[in-house]
């Protein structure tokens, strides 16, 4: 039986237009995915980096006109534009905020809709953004409604855990950097010209080895575990790890987590101890979460 056909209301996030003559290679020059690959009907995702190789911001790009459309969450709407402000030097580009301007959605599953739809994987499935006038959005949201089921915010949160999709200001800050967070596959290009923070993540990639990885967790009842609960070993205690969110998952009858875990300690299988007590209540599994 086909999958439910469901849509998301994502136009709180911020949007910036990149124009000019320079735009493509200035773009390439900031984030760590080939800009070249976003085209009029596929978005691509992508990370901002700082000299470290530590993520300043987490985007969607995708071409639109003569120039391109970035879009992230709502937490980045000043430190986006100012970030990348800050290396235009005698480069042609003009940035402009235009996130009131747009409305975007996003669908995932088969259905008839007639609106202009734009490749996406955002929660780890193939999927559309479907991006129009923020005059138009109530119609479009009409549209979408007769057709695909509305995922609210906090189940849309649920379904993003399940898949192992990292989120900025959980997973996702300035203290981790892509690989960590299981993106090089999705928004890297390691064959790309250089980019801040490039050298590092080559490194990376060379060593194959990262401090630390991020990581399906299930919780064990009656455990009572939340976001920033450190993650122990169970043989000596050692902090290993820290959770950065939580679900209960009706897919799974289990209540299931993302954390990150130290390399050593992060193998599939492995039991950790969190909260009080001495008796394994977290066990760290596969992601996307089966």
């Amino acid at each position: 039986m086909a999958a439910t056909p469901l849509f998301f209301e994502l136009s709180s996030r911020i949007k910036l237009e990149v124009r000019g003559g320079d735009a493509l290679r200035f773009l390439n020059g900031q984030v760590t995915n080939d800009v070249r690959k976003s085209a009029a009907h596929t978005a691509i995702e992508a990370c901002v980096l700082n000299t470290k190789g530590k993520i300043d911001a987490h985007v969607f790009i995708r071409a639109l006109g003569d120039g391109f459309l970035i879009d992230a969450e709502t937490e980045h709407r000043d430190a986006l534009q100012a970030r990348l402000d800050r290396y235009i030097i005698a480069d042609d580009v003009t940035l402009t905020d235009v996130t009131n301007n747009w409305s975007l959605f996003h669908v995932i599953g088969e259905s008839e809709i007639n609106r202009a739809k734009v490749a996406a994987n955002r929660f780890g499935a193939s999927g559309h953004d479907i991006l129009v006038s923020a005059a138009d959005h109530d119609v479009v949201r009409g549209e979408l409604q007769q057709q695909f089921v509305f995922v609210a915010e906090d189940t849309a949160e649920t379904y993003r855990i399940e898949r192992g999709i990292p989120r900025w200001g959980q997973e996702l800050t300035a203290d981790v950097n892509p690989t960590e967070a299981n993106l090089a596959e999705r928004a890297i290009d390691f064959a790309k010209g250089c980019y801040i923070g490039q050298e590092v993540i080559s490194r990376m990639k060379m060593s194959g080895q990262t401090n630390k990885r991020l990581c399906g967790l299930i919780i064990r009842k009656p455990s009572v575990i939340t976001a920033r609960a450190r993650l122990r070993n169970m043989t000596d205690g050692k902090d290993v790890g820290w959770v950065t969110s939580v679900a209960r998952s009706e897919r799974f009858n289990a209540t299931i987590a993302l954390g990150f875990v130290k390399r050593g300690f992060n193998a599939i299988g492995t039991s950790l101890l969190s909260g009080e007590g001495d008796k394994a209540n977290v066990d760290v599994v596969a992601l996307p979460f089966r």
